[in-house]
């Protein structure tokens, strides 16, 4: 008993160390998604004590996507998806199992010691994944922004009427603009659930498999089949 007790705590400890580990790189990537987006206000920019520079040349557009996909790939990537798709997919398991459970008698499913393990773990790891997901929704609100290319075509139009010498070169600003937008549309994926990234097969065993199990628990709850 000694044994497994202590082969558990180390089990439990090295997991949990890994996602602390993965919710600080979402912390990091947050702060430069966060100072990334302040780049084009001069107060905010002043405040932070970072560069400012506003998007009205070709070449200032160039660096502002070049700095937002540097950004965007700096730190660890694939060994913090790892953690976290595997971190979703034992949350995953252990709530498959905690309905399989239910379905077999709910009545006697709290009188199991092993049950109220599931429950602690499924608690313990839907709170850091509602707290991943929160840091990944920010962080790609803030990098998927397109309100900032919006105010700089309209200030390029406002300026086009102050300077009409110049309204050839500002067209031409404003048209990369435009396209810039389409592109940050184009390059958020749909396989995103609340800012984390997850693989195509872990999106569709999750669309499955853990509304098909939602769905039996409720029917046998209830009385009356659902499909949900």
């Amino acid at each position: 008993s000694a044994i497994n007790f202590l082969e558990r705590l180390c089990l439990t400890w090295m997991f949990f160390f890994m996602m602390c580990v993965a919710e600080r790189t979402y912390k990091q990537r947050f702060l430069f998604a966060k100072l990334f987006s302040h780049i084009t206000s001069a107060r905010k920019a002043r405040k932070y004590e970072i560069p400012h520079f506003r998007l009205k040349k070709v070449e200032n557009i160039k660096i502002w996507l070049s700095l937002r996909s540097y950004l965007k790939r700096r730190g660890p990537q694939r060994s913090v998806d790892v953690v976290v798709s595997s971190i979703f997919l034992l949350a995953l398991s252990i709530a498959f199992i905690c309905c399989a459970q239910v379905l077999k008698g709910h009545k006697t499913f709290l009188n199991a010691t092993y049950n109220w393990e599931f429950l602690i773990w499924e608690a313990a790891l839907l709170l850091f994944l509602l707290r991943l997901a929160s840091l990944g929704s920010e962080t790609n609100k803030k990098y998927s922004s397109i309100s900032i290319l919006l105010t700089e075509q309209i200030n390029l139009y406002l300026k086009m009427e102050k300077k009409p010498n110049k309204k050839e070169q500002l067209s031409l600003v404003n048209n990369v603009l435009k396209l810039s937008t389409k592109l940050l549309k184009e390059l958020d994926t749909p396989f995103r659930l609340y800012g984390l990234t997850m693989n195509p097969l872990i999106y569709n065993i999750t669309r499955v498999v853990i509304l098909s199990a939602v769905s039996g628990v409720i029917s046998d709850l209830l009385g009356f089949n659902i499909r949900v």
